[in-house]
């Protein structure tokens, strides 16, 4: 039986609230999805060629930005950016290298063509690999120089321990401010907005705050120099894209909230990008230092430092809990109908159905002795449904930021 605590605890929103989100086009953001990616891909191989998986790590992914000549109507890459992958993987088995250039190149095109504006992989991009295969202390030299099929494995998590110390956190409902920074970003670097508005790009970084029941939006948007003439249509577009994103506001939220858009545009410094992210002039992006699981960075709330994006799905009890915890925080909260906190801890070696403790905080609010119960039936049943997680990292696309 899983060791769980159940508390009560009061709300530490009640007049202030801080909540930001990176964008998909953010540095950061780029280097969390390439990451995941690899992970997917390099775990499909496998998969696809042996119905097995090898273990891996591909979660120190790093963007180093490029240099670009910009300026009104003028928008060219001059130097390419730079992803370097990093971690531990297995790069030959059965006589055969691992394709491993060829799936981080599929992984960085499928990412970076869907968050760049006319980004072209061969002009753009180079690629580096650093990752090894050496082991570490305690671990089978198996692991990531396996010698035949048996030395692969499979999902299974009956069999499968934690391999690391890991923490996670996580909450549920989203707050109002939560879900409009979610929203906004999400509509802006969405298919209408980018067709409505093709010259903006998609660095879009979202900062909302909440005093008390007054709301402000803080958005900055990046603008594609080629679109753009002058500084006075690059004003236009500005003032079209506050008044198009008022409306969207008016339209679907009842709360007063103030539209800041830009604000850097006030020191005569406009936002003008080639491919739509500050990394077309240098800015570096690595991963885990962006957006947490639920897409959001919530300093004022409970949260996950972990870094989950491109680690082993099968066994690394960060990933695996930490998307495991978003689903459990959800379904106890809709069952309770309160706001729910939940935080899971376990250490390396346990096994990964019975992590050392559970937490449920009930914010607000309070549980029946058969709530109680009906709490720890859907905990049980989450950590024994472990291997629906796992396949859902390699199967689906399970987004991490």
């Amino acid at each position: 039986m899983i060791n769980l605590i159940i508390n009560q605890t009061q709300d530490s929103l009640k007049d202030t609230e801080l909540v930001e989100r990176k964008g998909i086009g953010h540095p950061d953001t780029i280097c969390d999805a390439i990451a995941e990616k690899c992970s997917q891909n390099y775990s499909l191989y496998f998969y696809n060629k042996y119905k097995k998986f090898a273990h891996h790590w591909f979660d120190k992914v790093m963007l180093i930005g490029g240099e670009s000549k910009i300026d009104f109507g003028v928008a060219e890459i001059i130097k390419p950016y730079k992803i370097i992958v990093a971690g531990k993987c297995v790069k030959k088995f059965n006589n055969e290298e691992v394709p491993l250039m060829d799936i981080f190149k599929m992984s960085c095109k499928q990412v970076l063509e869907n968050c760049l504006t006319g980004f072209d992989i061969e002009k753009h991009l180079i690629i580096i690999d650093e990752t090894v295969d050496h082991q570490g202390a305690g671990r089978k030299s198996s692991r990531y120089r396996p010698e035949n099929i048996g030395d692969l494995v499979t999902i299974d998590s009956s069999n499968l321990v934690s391999n690391d110390c890991n923490l996670l956190s996580s909450h549920f409902p989203l707050t109002k401010l939560e879900n409009m920074v979610l929203d906004i970003e999400r509509y802006i670097n969405g298919k209408k907005f980018k067709k409505l508005f093709p010259q903006t790009g998609w660095d879009v970084k979202v900062i909302g705050l909440r005093n008390k029941h007054d709301y402000e939006l803080l958005v900055n948007i990046p603008i594609l120099a080629s679109f753009v003439n002058s500084l006075d249509e690059y004003t236009s577009v500005i003032a079209d894209v506050k008044k198009h994103l008022a409306f969207y506001l008016e339209e679907n939220y009842t709360e007063n909230i103030k539209l800041n858009i830009n604000p850097q545009d006030k020191t005569n410094n406009p936002y003008l990008t080639v491919l739509g992210s500050a990394a077309d002039t240098g800015d570096v992006g690595v991963v885990g230092r962006g957006n947490r699981i639920n897409g959001l960075i919530t300093p004022m709330q409970s949260m996950s430092i972990e870094a989950p994006a491109g680690k082993n799905p099968l066994d690394h009890t960060g990933k695996i809990y930490g998307l495991l915890t978003k689903q459990l925080a959800q379904l106890i909260a809709e069952r309770t109908g309160t706001h729910v906190e939940l935080h899971v801890y376990t250490y390396k070696e346990a096994p990964i159905k019975q992590p050392a403790q559970v937490i449920v905080n009930i914010r607000n609010g309070s549980v029946s002795e058969l709530e109680v119960q009906e709490i720890r039936a859907i905990i049980e049943k989450g950590f024994n449904s472990i291997d629906d997680v796992i396949e859902s990292f390699i199967f689906s696309d399970v987004t991490l930021w």
